[in-house]
């Protein structure tokens, strides 16, 4: 008797485990570069200009059909139901915060990253959870300043359905994250901050837009600024300095560079430098014997 009363109690006091509500999200993560450093110089001035901003940005999340649900000081959270809407929105944010910074002194500039991510999330009243919310959280420590940086599923969410390049960044491994993220710095053709990502000997650049060039890509141009301020300006001068410095160059130029190829090796510079300039070189005249004989008649 005892046990059967015991097993009907247990039946009654079983409960089921509540549910647990879950949406598919693209995640907007933000913040201030430097943040700290700014309210220690000016906290008034910080705040002010902070919030100046923030209603720029709070705008264009609110037009791309974004919803902000979690805000700390500078950072900002918002979920949008489109990769497609979570990417224009930041390449507007950051084009709005380009513009704001060119009418403002650099005192009284600021400058946001962006990460996002795509992934499963859980709902809890006006908030979201999961894994989805901090890889976008790491992947916005991840961008440049002025910058945005997405996960590979955003990437593979675009496609080449916006005119954007996606830079390779590679594997990364950030913290409190089990496995690495597949990270890819954004360039839009319309923005006018200069997204270049970090150096890495593996990134490499997917063009997804019609109007999109390589050389357009921040990597290609940072390394062809330095080409051309040593190589071709070596060049340069070589053409407008007087001829003796142009040997001594050659001379000097590793017998293996690309100089020193196509000035025809290191024998030639080498018989360069042995021969004097002309303007050094005695001048000889030799006169043929008759008419020597001539000239004596």
């Amino acid at each position: 008797m005892m046990c059967r009363a015991i097993l009907r109690i247990g039946r009654c006091l079983a409960v089921e485990a509540p549910s647990v509500e879950r949406k598919l999200a693209a995640i907007f993560a933000a913040d201030v570069e430097g943040y700290s450093r700014l309210m220690g110089r000016d906290e008034v001035g910080t705040l002010r200009t902070l919030t100046a901003y923030r209603n720029v940005v709070d705008r264009l999340i609110a037009s791309r059909r974004g919803r902000i649900f979690n805000t700390a000081g500078d950072s900002i959270l918002a979920d949008f139901a489109s990769a497609v809407d979570a990417v224009q929105c930041a390449v507007a944010v950051q084009d709005a915060i380009a513009k704001e910074n060119s009418d403002r002194t650099a005192d009284g500039q600021m400058r946001f990253r962006i990460g996002l991510h795509v992934g499963d999330v859980m709902v809890q009243g006006d908030n979201l959870f999961g894994d989805a919310v901090n890889v976008a959280a790491r992947l916005e420590a991840l961008a440049e300043s002025g910058g945005i940086c997405v996960s590979g599923g955003v990437r593979d969410h675009i496609g080449t359905k916006l005119p954007v390049e996606f830079i390779d960044l590679g594997e990364q491994q950030v913290k409190n994250i089990a496995q690495p993220i597949r990270a890819y710095q954004v360039r839009s053709d319309t923005s006018s901050s200069d997204i270049a990502g970090p150096a890495t000997s593996r990134s490499s650049a997917i063009t997804c837009g019609p109007n999109a060039t390589i050389a357009s890509l921040p990597t290609f141009s940072r390394y062809r600024r330095r080409l051309l301020s040593g190589w071709w300006g070596q060049l340069n001068q070589s053409f407008t300095q007087p001829n003796t410095s142009a040997v001594t160059r050659l001379d000097q130029a590793a017998p293996g560079s690309d100089f020193s190829r196509r000035s025809g090796g290191r024998r030639s510079a080498e018989r360069r430098t042995r021969r004097a300039p002309k303007a050094t070189r005695p001048v000889q005249r030799h006169t043929h014997p008759c008419r020597r004989q001539r000239r004596r008649k």
